[in-house]
């Protein structure tokens, strides 16, 4: 029996690893049909936080024809929303993100503003994919003009996309840093925290654990800060070269998930 076979908790990153847009990658289905049958459990660990569980779950079931739940969903947006729930549940809260971000954080309770105000108590940024110059200008204006904590959902440089790549979160703080002299705590991958959850929502211990990506400082950081096997595929931003020169060795490496199928049968 190989050690892949032992594995029954799968934490999958989206965007480069199972999916492009709204094409799901060959293999997916086929992996997600084995780790039902071994009586496993696959969770999507994204950093995507455009999206809130629910518009993941929508897009799963039109984009991709698979039905899943809320709780599957590990979002960096889900980990900023807990981490404000924590320390800011009664303060002004300033955040640059999409539309459907920022209502999943009202509704939670939350008192969120888009503009620069008096009393704001920290800063998020988020990946957002309807970023304009305005939003810029104001997030610029409150880290210029006050002391507060700068928290940005996740580090990511650039997110995959049919044709190539995009800017992401990391790429957004990046122009903020830049422009304000402010450099953001990131709360998404590769924090292990983000695995932890996992394993104690499904009661899978760390052998039984394997993170599958295809960003080696996030997806992978993320299973090595963990203490879990981790495993890059070469359908995202990752390439084999990219392992002679990098601090995130991966367990394993494969073309694809379907070859990490293969992997695990043989």
């Amino acid at each position: 029996m190989n050690n892949l076979s032992l594995k029954k908790l799968f934490l999958f990153d989206i965007d480069g690893t199972i999916a492009v847009g709204n094409d799901l990658l060959d293999g997916t289905v086929e992996l997600l049909k084995y780790i039902e049958e071994v009586g496993g459990k696959a969770y999507y660990i994204t950093n995507n936080s455009t999206k809130s569980n629910n518009d993941y779950v929508e897009k799963f079931r039109h984009a991709f024809s698979l039905e899943t739940t809320e709780d599957l969903f590990i979002t960096s947006g889900y980990m900023m929303l807990q981490f404000l729930l924590k320390n800011y549940p009664q303060d002004k809260i300033f955040v640059l993100g999409t539309a459907s971000f920022i209502a999943e954080l009202r509704k939670n309770g939350l008192h969120i503003v888009e503009t620069a105000e008096e009393n704001i108590t920290c800063v998020v940024v988020a990946y957002d994919s309807e970023l304009n110059y305005d939003k810029l200008i104001e997030v610029c204006k409150v880290l210029s003009t006050t002391e507060v904590p700068f928290y940005a959902t996740n580090p990511d440089l650039c997110c995959p996309i049919d044709f190539g790549f995009i800017p992401d979160c990391g790429a957004i703080c990046e122009m903020i840093t830049h422009s304000t002299g402010k450099e953001p705590v990131y709360l998404g991958k590769p924090s292990a925290e983000v695995v932890r959850v996992c394993q104690e929502s499904s009661g899978f211990n760390a052998e039984e654990t394997l993170v599958v990506g295809d960003r080696l400082y996030t997806d992978i950081a993320c299973g090595i800060n963990a203490g879990v096997d981790t495993c890059v595929v070469y359908t995202g931003e990752a390439r084999a070269e990219d392992l002679t020169d990098t601090p995130y060795l991966p367990t394993y490496c494969f073309q694809d998930v379907r070859a990490l199928l293969k992997a695990i049968l043989s």
